[in-house]
């Protein structure tokens, strides 16, 4: 089909003419009516039947081919695809990597996994799958442009097919006026004589011409149906090219992003770890830097103190003198108390003895006093 005709019949469907409105013909395309028209032979009621036949079989054969489009075509996998792509990377939480976390002492206990180790383990998971999604993007987007291509193999066919159906309702509606107009009128004519053979053929011009107005119309079915058929390939390429687009960009933007993001991730865990190692250096330096200074401020306290005293303390040499005096004190009233107690002594001393002799001169007047008592007895 060349451009022109092909420029015409889609601005008469982007009208969206009515099935009932008669096609506009070209010059060019006279002998194909003509052809068309010389199809339809009133003397052979089957020729209705096959009038236009051959346009629907194409009809049959180009749905045939889109029944197999659909079959063949991966668009529900390639969406499947795009959906697994999505689900895998909000699968993956970059939250998990908490650069703060520390083991619980179970975790410690039973051997698990530090933060870091167990994140880039499933990030190595994750990009195992991402790379086998984007290996089947890529099959996916290299069957829709196939598609494409093919899609516009298909609605070339059906246009082509469109304007078949448009000249045989052409041809359908000229034979029709014909009949109409001519034919019929010249066998009702004859018919009036009365002959019976004359009026049974008027009675099956009449039939044929019914018959071929049923089957212009089912032509003009086809027609309508073939006209939304149209718009529809368009549709499912423009959605094809979608697909395509949006695979291209998952591919091309997408899947680098998320991967860059993670990198940048990974590195700036590593770096607060570093940072975090580093501190702890830093801290412990800053310790000793405080401690050896407090430590000189301390002994240089205590040696210039030591170095400010005198020989001796003042307040040690009065606590000294306070308790020489006392001790001094403590002799005289020692020594007063001594003589007191000697005085004492030797007044009770005095008194014993005096009662030691008054007890001794008693016993010795009893025993000078026996003898006398016994010498009496004897004489």
């Amino acid at each position: 089909m060349d451009t022109t005709t092909k420029e015409v019949i889609e601005v008469e469907i982007e009208e969206a003419k009515e099935a009932s409105q008669v096609p506009v013909v070209l010059d060019k395309e006279k002998s194909i009516l003509d052809k068309a028209i010389s199809e339809i032979d009133i003397n052979d009621r089957n020729s209705i039947i096959y009038f236009g036949a051959s346009a629907q079989e194409k009809l049959d054969e180009i749905s045939n081919r889109m029944i197999d489009g659909v079959k063949n075509k991966d668009i529900g996998p390639a969406g499947n695809a795009l959906s697994r792509m999505v689900l895998t990377m909000r699968g993956f939480d970059m939250s998990e990597l908490d650069p703060n976390k520390e083991l619980s002492w179970w975790e410690k206990i039973t051997g698990a996994t530090k933060p870091l180790n167990k994140f880039l383990a499933e990030y190595e998971d994750v990009r195992d799958q991402i790379d086998k999604i984007s290996n089947d993007l890529e099959a996916h987007k290299s069957q829709l442009m196939r598609d494409i291509v093919s899609l516009d193999k298909l609605y070339d066919a059906n246009l082509d097919f469109f304007r078949q159906l448009e000249i045989y309702i052409k041809a359908g509606e000229v034979k029709l006026d014909e009949l109409e107009d001519t034919i019929i009128p010249q066998f009702v004519e004859k018919a009036s004589s009365g002959d019976m053979l004359l009026v049974q053929e008027a009675k099956e011009i009449r039939g044929f011409n019914d018959d071929l107005e049923r089957r212009v119309h089912d032509l003009r079915l086809s027609r309508q149906v073939t006209m939304q058929s149209l718009p529809s390939i368009r549709l499912i390429q423009e959605n094809d090219k979608s697909l395509i687009s949006k695979i291209s960009s998952t591919l091309i933007n997408t899947v680098p992003l998320w991967r860059n993001q993670l990198a940048q991730t990974v590195t700036i865990f590593r770096s607060h770890s570093s940072a975090k190692a580093l501190k702890g250096a830093t801290d412990l330096t800053n310790e000793l830097l405080e401690m050896n200074a407090q430590g000189l401020r301390d002994a240089n306290s205590e040696i210039r103190t030591q170095m400010e005293r005198g020989i001796f303390d003042i307040e040690s040499i009065k606590k000294a003198n306070d308790t020489f005096i006392a001790t001094l004190n403590d002799s005289l009233r020692i020594a007063d108390e001594g003589k007191k107690a000697r005085a004492e002594g030797l007044i009770e001393l005095q008194q014993t003895e005096a009662k030691l002799k008054e007890a001794l001169l008693a016993t010795k007047a009893k025993v000078e006093k026996l003898p006398e008592k016994t010498e009496t007895k004897g004489e």
